[in-house]
């Protein structure tokens, strides 16, 4: 999961020391997404005064990569720089900065296949790239026999080559002007697959331009404006105004690096180009249709789009007094699990029912408790925290209740009705291939429902109603209070369209006080961080390990397997305990470990059977 930071100042003086530092800390914010190697692209020299026409390039920009961590990078660019004549004190008006975090997927960690990614010796267009792109083969192919060499091994390369490739074709002669927008719309046309990219070119110096399909890309505004009483620079939260009025503005993979700099933010949608030029934002919307018949370079539509504000502060994504933000944010799920359930779940006095609101779903409860039946999608952790919630719901609700993983629904193109109520789980609310089920569901008429803890986000804007689930700022790349957070929103959901019958009123109120009492019940539970360590140390030189559950706990053995997966990078496999004899029993034998979950819960003594099956280490939580 690559990490993408771009950061441009337009009419208020840096020095380049102070842009490096804003590239690397911007890289540093992103580290949690995982990464093998580190690149920055910074200017050669001072292009303020420079054409933003291609007719006039600008000298070739500086490219720094290495393999390794980020500190490693640091250290390698400012060698560099010792040895040069480049003057890291040396002032820019405007400048355009890109970085770029890199997980290997095509290629080895190396110099070579680290970003940014560049079409030729001069730098002419640079891309930093997250995401794959799936006709890369047959585009570098294309592009060889048009004379151009490849120095990669990446996907990623095509896209600065192609980019060069249109360039050059729509100024053959020096007698066609094109602009940056136009070359980029030209190369999307081309590329398959799911990418966020930012580009930067010689040609069209002081400019950079993000696009997205599928992958996560942030803009970040910080406009200055000289007050002249003062002489003062004050934040303006209205608008991104095209006067020459200093600003800077931000591009990033997550908010997480946007913060420390600046609240105001647009969330960029699929399909959308973004183009920073002289001051300005200008937003475009991509259009497969348009260039495949006459005109390539048809101006497309222009598309308004309001900032919204950041919900977070700079305290959230500090590590504080922890090793790391997974640790941080494992023993932040007691103050999380209040704040998702605060003001939505109402005990009452002694003469008031303990009930639930849920503000966002109010109007349309009486739409979901008429549903054929209730849709759960999602992807990963989402998923298995709907699978977590869907007994409950079902027990509540009456309503059947169906699960399905989001891009399995759309190989399937499975069968969505306008009875049925589709509930799309998402921690980001940015979840590619969510968001592709959802523009599926709503083709076929279905009441949307969107849980996330991003407002502002895709999902949140495009389903019909929803709850946030309000666990705040996330920054380890395996979710953790996000998860928890999102059951208990679900169970909300199914207290809330199971009504108030009299029938289910003692279940109701037996479950209300045990989400009540929840956020105590996990607080002690962390206190055994040291019986997890000496767990960890049992397991650490296993090359495999089996997860069983049975009923709610199901859900929690696959969200464990898959935190194993994720942070030990060790195979494990979450089972239902149910089929453990029908298969799973096979891979069983002295050497196996096994962790089994088996709460005091209706599916105990079924569980309690299934262990007699196991044989030699078995751990019981």
């Amino acid at each position: 999961m690559c990490g993408i930071f771009a950061y441009l100042n337009f009419n208020v003086k840096k020095e380049r020391r102070y842009i490096l530092q804003v590239l690397f800390n911007g890289l540093r914010r992103l580290e949690y997404r995982g990464y093998d190697s580190a690149g920055i692209a910074i200017d050669s020299d001072n292009n303020s005064s420079s054409s933003s026409e291609n007719s006039v390039a600008s000298s070739p920009p500086l490219v720094f990569r290495r393999e390794g961590n980020i500190e490693s990078l640091v250290k390698s660019v400012y060698h560099e720089v010792a040895e040069t004549d480049l003057n890291l004190e040396e002032s820019f008006s405007i400048h355009a900065g890109i970085a770029h975090t890199r997980w290997a997927t095509h290629g080895e960690p190396a110099p070579r296949n680290s970003h940014p990614q560049s079409s030729d010796d001069g730098n002419e267009f640079l891309v930093v790239h997250n995401g794959v792109i799936t006709n890369y083969e047959v585009l570098k192919e294309t592009l060889v026999r048009h004379g151009f060499t490849f120095e990669s091994e990446t996907d990623t390369e095509v896209i600065p080559k192609l980019a060069k490739f249109v360039f050059d074709k729509a100024t053959e002669g020096g007698d066609r002007t094109v602009t940056f927008s136009q070359v980029v719309l030209e190369v999307m046309r081309h590329l398959e697959g799911a990418y966020a990219l930012i580009f930067k070119s010689r040609h069209y110096p002081n400019e950079l331009i993000a696009c997205k399909r599928g992958s996560p890309l942030v803009l970040g505004v910080k406009e200055l404006t000289e007050d002249a009483s003062n002489g003062s620079l004050f934040h303006d939260d209205k608008f991104v105004s095209k006067n020459g009025n200093p600003k800077e503005l931000f591009l990033s993979s997550d908010a997480n690096a946007l913060v420390e700099h600046t609240k105001k933010v647009l969330v960029i949608e699929d399909g959308e180009v973004v183009h920073l030029k002289d001051g300005g934002v200008s937003i475009l919307k991509f259009d497969n249709d348009k260039g495949k018949h006459g005109n390539s370079f048809a101006r497309p539509a222009s598309v308004q789009r309001a900032l919204s504000v950041l919900m977070m502060e700079v305290e959230q994504i500090n590590k504080g007094k922890y090793e790391h933000y997974m640790q941080k944010e494992i023993h932040e799920q007691p103050e999380s699990l209040k704040t998702t359930m605060r003001g939505r779940l109402i005990r009452g006095g002694s003469s008031k029912a303990k009930t639930v609101l849920l503000g966002g779903l109010k109007d349309h409860l009486k739409t979901i408790r008429r549903s054929r039946r209730i849709v759960f999608i999602g992807c990963g952790t989402s998923y298995n925290a709907a699978l977590a919630a869907r007994p409950i719901l079902e027990e509540l609700s009456g309503i059947p209740v169906t699960m399905e993983i989001a891009s399995d629904l759309l190989d399937r193109q499975g069968p969505i009705y306008r009875e049925d109520t589709a509930v799309f789980v998402s921690q980001s609310g940015e979840t590619a291939d969510t968001l592709l089920a959802l523009e599926y569901a709503l083709e076929n008429g279905a009441l949307c429902v969107g849980i996330t803890n991003t407002v502002g986000s895709a999902i949140a804007r495009h389903t019909h109603c929803g709850v946030h689930i309000n666990a705040g700022c996330e920054i380890g790349v395996a979710s953790t209070k996000a998860y928890t957070s999102q059951i208990v929103v679900m169970a909300m959901l199914a207290l809330a369209i199971g009504g108030d019958t009299l029938s289910n009123q003692a279940r109701r109120e037996a479950i209300i006080d045990g989400l009540f009492d929840l956020p105590n019940t996990v607080r002690e539970a962390l206190k055994l961080d040291q019986e997890m360590k000496d767990l960890a140390k049992l397991l650490i030189a296993e090359q495999s390990l089996l997860v069983f559950g049975r009923g709610y706990n199901y859900a929690t053995a696959l969200e464990g397997a898959l935190k194993v997966k994720e942070v030990a990078l060790m195979h494990s496999e979450g089972i239902l305990a149910g089929e453990m004899k029908h298969g799973p029993l096979a891979l069983v034998d002295e050497n196996l470990p096994i962790v089994v979950i088996a709460t005091r819960d209706a599916c105990f003594r079924f569980t309690s059977h299934s262990q007699e099956h196991l044989c030699h280490l078995i751990l019981v939580y």
